[in-house]
């Protein structure tokens, strides 16, 4: 289910808080919204992988900084198209996630099998320029079977992959039910972009999936809305995105902490006219009282936690 987004986290409380914006000042919806975040944060009951496994918070493939992304490249990021212009090896190394509380020994994906994850499929074929005929070889380099090879002009970039030409292994950063923790991952140098594109390499059967929503079963009341996920966490300062309507107005971020959870969603003004059916996200950037650490952030619509999506 694609949740609309919202978050804003007011000051940590050792109790439930009532709701609030940056301003301080209340919304109409703050009643309803903090009775159903407190049936949300009663409703929590993950199971013991939780603290004790690997529950990673973000997306397998990340990015380590800027990457300094045009339209074309960000649209080749996104859909995934790739094209390796060195040997990636196909070996497989052993790795440790380290967790603020303690050490985890995982099994790990080779380079060559992260790869073949990062790597989507092809894009179309640029305007007179035949499309390549093969997939791409994680063991060695390619060549674009066009009449120039494989172009570097701005005009073409939108219909080519990006340009893997190194590849290492390493540890990043990665927000999990544990805290932030350094996992293994395979950082990709892309020649087209500034930062390296990372697939993190823990195999697929280790990770622990997010537990299942456990929302109350009423709907949202009429002028609450939900949280898509959060952009970015630093410390204290979380940015999420709120999803509203093309229409809405009076968009007010909601939130409801206690020292083990925090609930966030928002309130809005619904339009009274006709409006197209379209939901728009609008992120909020909000200041904690204290870190969130490793308190989980629950959508107030479904109950589940949010992860982060950088873009």
């Amino acid at each position: 289910m694609r949740r609309p987004a919202l978050l804003l986290v007011l000051p940590f409380l050792l109790t439930a808080g009532c709701a609030a914006t940056d301003a301080g000042s209340p919304t109409r919806d703050a009643e309803a919204f903090d009775e159903r975040a407190a049936q949300v944060a009663e409703a929590w009951r993950p199971g013991p992988d939780w603290r004790t496994g690997y529950v990673p918070l973000e997306g397998p493939t990340l990015l380590t900084g800027d990457p300094g992304f045009t339209p074309d490249t960000e649209a080749a990021f996104r859909a995934g198209w790739y094209r390796a212009q060195v040997g990636i090896p196909p070996t497989r190394v052993g790795g440790v996630i380290q967790f603020p509380d303690g050490r985890l020994t995982l099994p790990l994906v080779s380079a060559a099998e992260a790869y073949r994850q990062l790597d989507q499929g092809d894009p179309l074929p640029c305007p007179g320029r035949p499309k390549r005929e093969g997939r791409p070889t994680p063991g060695g380099p390619t060549v674009e079977p066009g009449p120039d090879g494989w172009g570097t002009s701005s005009t073409q970039t939108a219909c080519l992959p990006l340009t893997v030409t190194a590849v290492t292994f390493g540890a990043v950063p990665v927000r999990t039910s544990r805290g932030v923790a350094q996992v293994p991952a395979w950082l990709f140098t892309v020649k087209e972009l500034a930062t390296p594109v990372v697939r993190l390499a823990v195999a697929p059967t280790a990770v622990t999936p997010v537990p299942e929503p456990t929302a109350p079963a009423p709907p949202l009341p009429d002028g609450l809305v939900a949280a898509q996920n959060l952009a970015a966490v630093d410390g204290t300062r979380l940015t999420v995105r709120l999803g509203v309507g093309a229409c809405d107005t009076g968009i007010t971020p909601l939130v409801w902490e206690r020292p083990d959870v925090v609930v966030v969603g928002g309130g809005v003004t619904r339009a009274t006219g006709e409006c197209i059916d379209l939901l728009k996200l609008e992120p909020v950037t909000v200041t904690l009282a204290a870190p969130l650490g490793n308190r989980p952030v629950l959508d107030v619509f479904t109950g589940a936690p949010l992860a982060i999506t950088p873009r």
